[in-house]
């Protein structure tokens, strides 16, 4: 394929609708930089199509990689210093790759929502991605990087003017405009399925610390129900992707030191207005199955004007050690599902890129392994803004 290192970057399944957001993304902020990347997946023929539909120049190289062809993941990993992947379900797809980085040293970025996936990867690629240096980065997209960041940002904030962590942190978003992916609808399938093959994986599905290696926290509230926020003035209801974002931001905590605490709670939903509106929202939310049964394909997504109209905010809500009531927020310019999530992606590589001296070799979530560098970076080009609201 090339020599070794030949790009700092390959963006794995180009040709496909969020990898070509992705290759276009890097091609529009980073086109005049001096940056080597490269497109990559099955068909050279796809890939060439997308790199013209997208006026992307016939420098950047064009790589022919297929999951199931073991050389050819090879020969692309040691090609590059990150890989960008956004081939999946990644229970599927995902394994030889992250395999193969972890082994041969080069850092990847990944948009995982698949818990099940993520505790296996952790328990056989953990050692070889330390023993190589490699950064191993799952869950870079809108799951679960604005959650992540933001608890981060809020205890952070709560450390500097008390001295110590908020103990019991409230997720709850409060805006989102824009669709879920083909590409997550199909990767929940994929852990159904696996579900119905292996039941067992309903323990890892269902257990918050199933990321954090043995350690075990407090029981955590459920956020199942419908329930009244009373320091927010609002009902609140499930959200649908509370169950990864809170597997990984408990693994962020533990893989800080317990910079939160041992005995950290966080919960999260969606926020639905006060009185009795607000609280028939929440329990309609509550119901809606629309997701579960959605014909979306990976693949399948808004258009671009959609895409561009798109918004969303989450704010983090906790009473410091002093009484005090602190709120942080997140805030995206585009769609969460396509148009914010290839930006979070692409960025969360950068910083790979860019800052070498950030984490060790390992498996790792975007808060312990980037965290305020990436913020950095997505405020400064991803259309995301942090801020402390109250507190």
């Amino acid at each position: 394929m090339t020599s070794k290192n030949s790009y700092d970057i390959v963006v794995f399944g180009a040709s496909g609708y969020t990898g070509r957001l992705v290759a276009e993304y890097l091609a529009q902020e980073y086109g005049s930089d001096d940056l080597s990347w490269a497109m990559a997946g099955r068909s050279l023929d796809k890939l060439a199509a997308a790199r013209t539909e997208m006026n992307i120049g016939e420098h950047i190289a064009l790589l022919q990689v297929d999951v199931a062809d073991t050389d050819s993941v090879r020969q692309m990993v040691e090609a590059c210093k990150v890989v960008i992947t956004t081939v999946g379900p990644y229970q599927l797809y995902g394994d030889e790759l992250v395999r193969q980085c972890a082994e041969h040293g080069t850092d990847y970025v990944d948009l995982t929502g698949e818990p099940n996936w993520m505790h296996g990867t952790i328990a056989r690629y953990a050692s070889a991605a330390k023993a190589s240096g490699a950064r191993i980065v799952h869950s870079c997209g809108f799951d679960s990087i604005p959650f992540d960041l933001g608890v981060l940002t809020l205890q952070q904030h709560a450390i500097a003017k008390t001295g110590q962590p908020i103990a019991t942190v409230k997720g709850r978003v409060r805006a989102m405009n824009g669709g879920f992916s083909g590409g997550t609808i199909a990767s929940m399938r994929a852990t159904m399925t696996s579900v119905a093959k292996n039941p067992e994986i309903i323990q890892i599905l269902t257990n918050p610390f199933a990321l954090t290696e043995g350690f075990a926290g407090p029981e955590q509230p459920a956020g199942a129900i419908p329930q009244y926020d009373d320091e927010l003035s609002s009902w609140s209801a499930p959200f649908i992707m509370a169950p990864i974002n809170t597997k990984n931001i408990h693994r962020s905590n533990f893989l800080l030191g317990h910079r939160y605490g041992m005995d950290f709670r966080y919960d999260e939903m969606l926020l639905t207005g006060d009185g009795e509106q607000g609280k028939a929202t929440a329990e309609f939310v509550a119901k809606d199955d629309s997701v579960a049964k959605s014909e979306l394909q990976p693949g399948d997504g808004p258009t671009k004007e959609e895409r561009e109209n798109g918004d969303y905010e989450a704010i983090f809500a906790g009473t410091s050690s002093d009484g005090e009531l602190m709120i942080s927020s997140v805030k995206g310019d585009r769609d969460p599902g396509y148009g914010s999530t290839s930006k979070m992606l692409a960025e969360a590589a950068m910083c790979l890129l860019k800052n070498p001296e950030l984490a060790s070799g390992g498996l790792w979530t975007p808060a312990a392994a980037l965290g305020e560098k990436l913020v950095e970076r997505l405020e400064a080009h991803a259309g995301l803004t942090f801020e402390i609201e109250q507190g």
